[in-house]
């Protein structure tokens, strides 16, 4: 397919022309600088939400609760997940599996899934992950969630690439005071999942003192407590999202 033609396809959200161009700009084949070029005044329009938190913490669970939340809030949806690389070369796919939402079609427009691999990448995501952002960003998607490795402390490179960061964890993850180097430091909102789980209220009350120690620049983070197996707490925490988005907007 043409360049000019592939682009018309993906501004049309055509997933199949969606698929192919994520692995053209992903796999950097002949052309794709142009391409990318091409999409560039059709970009700018997403909220890119990133998500990141240790190994364990149900990101890719709470990732599908908030799909299914945003969904039917008629809003149109894209994730990249980035798994680590499997021998191949290629994503492992577990964390796409555990996003699938029960009743979408694949060929559904509302709803695209693509899952990277690192490729031995550190800071949590693939070298090309923010030009496939770009793409899903072109296709016209209202939300784009980035999740990360989820390799623990050093996934930060997410930060320069969303709007909005979670960072998920779990009841009794340890002292606060010792992960304050990595990714406790950049999220806009933190998320204990599980809260189910003892220790919740002790984890909840690390953070908050953690928080109050950061430097103020305007926002405030809050916590969220989430149990995404049982669909608790994901609206409260979408109400959260939402708000740091007209914050941002406030600022422009």
């Amino acid at each position: 397919m043409k360049t000019k033609d592939l682009v018309k396809k993906v501004l049309e959200c055509d997933i199949l022309s969606i698929a192919r161009a994520t692995r053209y700009v992903e796999d950097e084949l002949k052309g794709y600088k142009s391409f990318l070029k091409k999409i560039e005044p059709h970009t700018g329009k997403a909220h890119i939400i990133g998500v990141t938190g240790f190994p364990g913490a149900g990101k890719s669970t709470l990732i599908r609760c908030l799909i299914e939340e945003y969904l039917k809030l008629d809003n149109k949806v894209g994730v990249v997940a980035v798994d680590p690389s499997s021998l191949s070369g290629g994503a492992f796919l577990g964390d796409r599996t555990r996003m699938q939402v029960h009743g979408v079609d694949p060929f559904d427009k509302k709803l695209y899934i693509r899952s990277m691999a690192s490729r031995g990448n550190f800071g949590g995501l693939s070298k090309s992950t923010k030009n496939v952002v770009k793409v899903l960003d072109a296709a016209g998607y209202d939300k784009v969630f980035v999740e990360t490795v989820g390799a623990g402390q050093n996934d930060i490179d997410v930060r320069n690439l969303a709007h909005t960061l979670l960072v998920v964890v779990n009841p009794g993850m340890g002292d606060v005071q010792t992960l304050k180097g990595g990714i406790m430091e950049i999220a806009h909102l933190y998320v204990i999942n599980k809260a189910d789980y003892p220790e919740t209220a002790k984890t909840e009350g690390e953070i908050k003192s953690f928080i109050g120690m950061l430097p103020k620049q305007g926002w405030e983070p809050n916590v969220y407590k989430t149990e995404a197996y049982q669909n608790r707490g994901v609206k409260e925490l979408i109400s959260g999202i939402e708000e740091h988005l007209e914050y941002i907007k406030e600022k422009k």
